[in-house]
């Protein structure tokens, strides 16, 4: 559609667990798929997401892409574009927060500069045993 079309620019792709199954099963396959996204539609279009609501925590996958690179031999003959780090934190956020007018560097500086001070004080509030709380559903 987008190649059909190209004066369209309110289409986005999102990384979901498509990204998470393909990189694990036929990580060659993941990087022909993302090669094909950012030629069609652009880095500036592309959107991280996780289905973590169904897969839990996507820590792992946020480390899996991180790591991950298309192959030279891949670019070479395809003409994809290599995954550098400008391109993935542009998937990790950036362009999400430009798609819904959020000013990414105004976010990141309203951090105080003691945050991490008073997590840290939080942390020693609290003590250092579990809370032992749980989430989700609980066989009792």
């Amino acid at each position: 559609m987008k190649r059909a079309e190209p004066a369209i620019k309110n289409i986005y792709m999102e990384m979901g667990s498509t990204f998470a199954q393909l990189v694990v099963t036929h990580p060659e396959i993941c990087a022909h798929l993302l090669g094909q996204i950012l030629l069609a539609f652009g880095e500036e279009h592309l959107l991280w997401g996780t289905d973590s609501i169904w897969w839990g925590t996507p820590q792992w996958q946020i480390e899996a892409f991180r790591r991950f690179q298309i192959p030279d031999a891949l670019q070479e003959r395809h003409g994809y574009p290599p995954l550098t780090r400008e391109l993935k934190a542009k998937v990790f956020g950036l362009n999400s927060a430009r798609v819904f007018g959020v000013d990414a560097t105004a976010k990141r500086n309203a951090l105080p500069s003691d945050y991490v001070s008073r997590i840290k004080l939080a942390y020693q509030e609290e003590g250092p045993a579990p809370s032992q709380r749980v989430y989700g559903w609980v066989a009792r």
